[in-house]
């Protein structure tokens, strides 16, 4: 998963051209629907209603076509969730877990071809080091603003929780896209119990450094 935190500091990327989107997007489409063997510049030509050879023109090599297709999914991950639906650090672990479980909802219920090209991409990366930069590049967003959040949730080590809600994250997008829940997508509200039952119980331990569910809320009850 590589959403990035919107932030009106962060420079604008470049953006691509409406041809090359709807190249990018085809491309993830087809990894979706057909594998990485079913990637193609003819193919990408054909399912997109371009002439021949237009694919090609904007990326020559199939590494080329991979990487517009990783660099695209990092845009539209980017656009799941808006600026107003992350919470700021004082609104505590059930804002944190809420907007947790509305990526992770949306990234199987509205996003699922996207999740799943995620995960054949990911495989791809992993045979083709070429391949493993771009992709790794693309989900530094992700990376950094989780250990952001668990920071200003009052984690004491940000990174390493971090890399426990990533691994979890990413397990429940490939078990209810790919795996043997593939046709149970979980109610949000299972999800962000289950989120919060995750982050309470790594930042309210000994080492978490965090609150416990009432104190981080502001309540007196649990």
């Amino acid at each position: 998963m590589s959403l990035e935190k919107p932030s009106a500091e962060k420079p604008s990327a470049p953006v691509p051209s409406p041809r090359t989107t709807l190249i990018a997007d085809t491309a993830l489409a087809l990894i979706a629907e057909r594998g990485m063997r079913g990637l193609t510049h003819r193919a990408v030509d054909e399912a997109a209603g371009l002439p021949p050879g237009s694919t090609s023109n904007h990326a020559r090599t199939r590494l080329a076509l991979l990487e517009l297709a990783v660099r695209q999914l990092a845009r539209r991950d980017a656009e799941v969730v808006t600026p107003a639906e992350f919470p700021g650090p004082p609104e505590g672990l059930d804002a944190l877990a809420d907007a947790i479980a509305t990526v992770l909802h949306r990234l199987v219920v509205r996003r699922r071809e996207h999740t799943v090209a995620r995960f054949e991409l990911a495989l791809e990366a992993s045979r083709r080091p070429e391949l493993r930069a771009i992709y790794d590049a693309a989900g530094q967003g992700f990376r950094d603003l989780m250990a952001e959040l668990m920071a200003a949730a009052g984690s004491t080590e940000p990174q390493r929780h971090a890399l426990s809600l990533g691994a979890w994250s990413d397990g429940v997008l490939f078990t209810c896209t790919a795996g043997p829940y593939h046709d149970r997508a979980p109610a949000r509200e299972e999800l962000r119990e289950s989120v919060g039952e995750l982050l309470r119980g790594m930042l309210a331990g000994p080492s978490g450094g965090g609150k416990t569910r009432g104190q981080d809320s502001g309540r007196t009850g649990g």
